[in-house]
């Protein structure tokens, strides 16, 4: 039964509704500062925490609620004779309720002029400390972190006088994860900067020590293979327009497979400016286009490697309309993902109960020319043997006048167009990638090889036997030719322009060839090693 609650948020968000309510019950409401103030303002019978413990708040108000008062009254057991008996004696009174946000350190150090002191000030001392106390004591405080759970708690109330045992368990995990969260927050920011200078401009990209929260969306049938187990999670604050915000619309459960192949291709689509279409099989693009409507550029993409595109995964970066569901829906398909769906759409594949169809919404994510500016993961992590690999991600994008002429031969305007959309294709092939493009469409792609001479033999050879000319075609290569012999394959196949990073011992020989072939090249000055 609840007879107290004591309130003291940041995020005053639903807090007088709360406070409303709980007096409408008959709940003693104690409280501090500007929470305390809000309810008294609005009318409610509300105790000063001071007041409540006989000590003024001190120190700024660094000391308020670090009490006997407060953390008997949340710690005591109420099925242990000897705990009441210590309350009786001390004239401490039960606390049945705590409800509590943190100062907001993350919003705080997130501003680009937050100094070090700001960060410190708002490190919040006796929140977390009564969160523990009250959370540690679940089966007979309850505890609310968050306005989210406001709701629930309430209703309960309102349904049986109390809340179940079943709600303040999971109150209690979500408030221990929370201060988790927040602590990991705090050694993430502090671990940044240098203990000699202090100084928050020159932070370090990398913390010494990185605390990873997250937060699991749902459990996997299985991973990669069927004895395995695996589960998705995702950032506690995804990026928007990122995979893990997507929305199922219909179909079966994404596997562990799904979701990887899913993430490579709408990381890949999203990268276009123009309506563009995007096929992987087995994590790597198998097709790849751009055209006037979602149709065209699926047409193209799919006509790359039409066998491999069988059981892929298709994005757009466009509405998927009638036109287009309609040429998907002739092949299997394992996913697709987009934007949004027109109604007519989603009623063809209504047919196909078991292709799983994808919303991300990214109506509030910017554009800035060829990519967006938002819906990026900032770092990549990999595990490796009882440790990680983080880098900031392979976020580069290339322009015009980043490409260096090398060769004797100028590319035209159109060549420079096709290399670039070969290059931005060759970011999210497996190394050692060489892709074939033109028009706006990728003809063969080669990847994953361990070397770079097989990925160009590969990609000639698919290209024709999906019954493409290689003829005047663009290759990008994701790094640089070791020796001249990759750049003879794709010459022989037909290629008229490569772009490359350059970098190499040989990069003289290997200009030397495309200058004797007769052929442009640019260097890029980047790879796009993706391993």
């Amino acid at each position: 039964m609840i007879k107290t609650a004591l309130l003291s948020v940041s995020d005053k968000t639903g807090v007088l509704e709360l406070a409303q309510a709980l007096h409408a019950h008959n709940v003693k409401l104690l409280s501090t500062g500007g929470t305390a103030k809000l309810l008294s303002d609005n009318g409610l019978p509300v105790v000063e925490v001071a007041n409540h413990t006989g000590f003024p708040e001190m120190l700024d108000g660094r000391v308020k609620t670090l009490h006997p008062k407060i953390h008997g009254g949340l710690l005591a057991r109420r099925d242990l004779p000897e705990h009441m008996a210590a309350l009786a004696e001390h004239s401490i009174e039960t606390i049945d309720m705590l409800v509590v946000n943190l100062y907001p350190f993350e919003a705080t150090v997130a501003k680009a002029d937050c100094t070090l002191e700001d960060a410190i000030e708002n490190i919040d001392i006796g929140g977390p400390a009564m969160v523990r106390s009250a959370a540690k004591n679940w089966k007979d405080v309850v505890v609310l972190t968050d306005a989210a759970q406001y709701e629930q708690v309430l209703s309960e109330l309102k349904a049986s006088g109390d809340v179940s045992d079943s709600t303040k368990f999971a109150c209690s995990v979500a408030a221990f994860n929370r201060i988790a969260q927040y602590d990991a927050a705090i050694s993430n920011y502090l671990s940044t900067i240098n203990p000699d200078t202090r100084d928050v401009a020159t932070r370090a990209a990398f913390p010494e020590q990185h605390n990873a929260n997250m937060v699991k969306v749902q459990d996997l049938r299985y991973g990669e293979n069927s004895h395995q187990s695996a589960a998705l999670y995702r950032d506690l604050y995804p990026a928007p327009g990122s995979l893990v915000t997507s929305v199922q619309l219909q179909g079966k459960e994404l596997s562990y497979n799904n979701i990887a192949d899913a993430d490579a291709a709408w990381e890949c689509v999203k990268s276009f400016d123009a309506p563009a279409c995007v096929i992987i099989k087995h994590a790597n693009p198998c097709g790849v286009a751009v055209g006037v409507n979602a149709l065209e550029a699926y047409s193209k993409a799919f006509k790359t490697d039409s066998t491999s595109a069988f059981g892929g995964i298709i994005a757009f970066n466009v509405v998927c309309d009638a036109a287009a569901a309609e040429a998907v829906s002739k092949q299997f398909v394992e996913v697709l993902i987009a934007p949004d769906y027109t109604p007519e759409a989603l009623a063809i594949f209504e047919a196909k109960k078991n292709v799983r169809v994808l919303k991300i919404d990214m109506s509030g994510v910017k554009k800035s020319g060829t990519n967006w500016e938002q819906g990026r993961n900032a770092q990549d992590v990999k595990r490796v043997g009882s440790g990680l690999l983080i880098q900031t991600s392979d976020n580069h994008f290339l322009k015009k006048e980043d490409l260096k002429i090398v060769t004797k031969i100028a590319p035209t305007d159109a060549q420079i167009d096709d290399m670039l959309f070969a290059w931005q294709v060759a970011q999210y092939v497996k190394s050692n990638a060489i892709v074939y493009c033109a028009s706006g469409m990728t003809l063969g792609v080669g990847a994953g090889q361990m070397s770079r001479l097989d990925s160009a033999k590969i990609a000639s050879i698919k290209a024709q036997a999906a019954g493409l000319s290689l003829a005047g075609s663009s290759v990008a290569s994701d790094a640089f030719f070791p020796f001249r012999d990759g750049l003879d394959v794709v010459i022989d196949f037909g290629a008229t322009c490569v772009i490359q990073p350059g970098g190499s011992m040989r990069d003289d020989e290997v200009i030397a060839a495309a200058d004797e072939r007769g052929i442009a090249m640019v260097f890029t000055g980047v790879r796009h090693f993706r391993h």
